[in-house]
């Protein structure tokens, strides 16, 4: 799949500062699932699109895929199209991304 930070420039056909998005954590992604809230959002390789105005996310859920997660890995293995399909969505946020445990080895102990 094609990166999506390169796509992400075309939103609005202004260049988006990624460092200048605000961040998302998983938990607050999941509430724009389309169904807690209005607000229909889907995150791929680390962006936050908001798809609401898609007809084909209605109520959250496109071809059983569902909005309010990370959708990278799924799009990477079953999307029959491209990254390029984000670029008619804007970019709204960062994922925020929890931080990976730390093993036993990395402690010291």
């Amino acid at each position: 799949m094609d990166n999506p930070l390169s796509s992400a420039a075309k939103n609005e056909d202004q260049p988006v500062k990624l460092d200048t998005l605000p961040e998302y954590t998983v938990s607050q992604l999941a509430l724009r699932n389309g169904q807690d809230r209005d607000e229909i959002w889907v995150s791929y390789q680390g962006l936050i699109y908001d798809v609401g105005r898609s007809r084909l996310w209605t109520r959250g859920n496109h071809y059983g895929h569902w909005a309010g997660q990370d959708l990278t890995a799924e799009l990477h293995r079953d999307a029959p199209h491209t990254a390029h399909v984000f670029d008619k969505f804007q970019v709204i946020g960062r994922l925020k991304l929890p931080p990976s445990p730390v093993s036993a080895n990395q402690t010291g102990r």
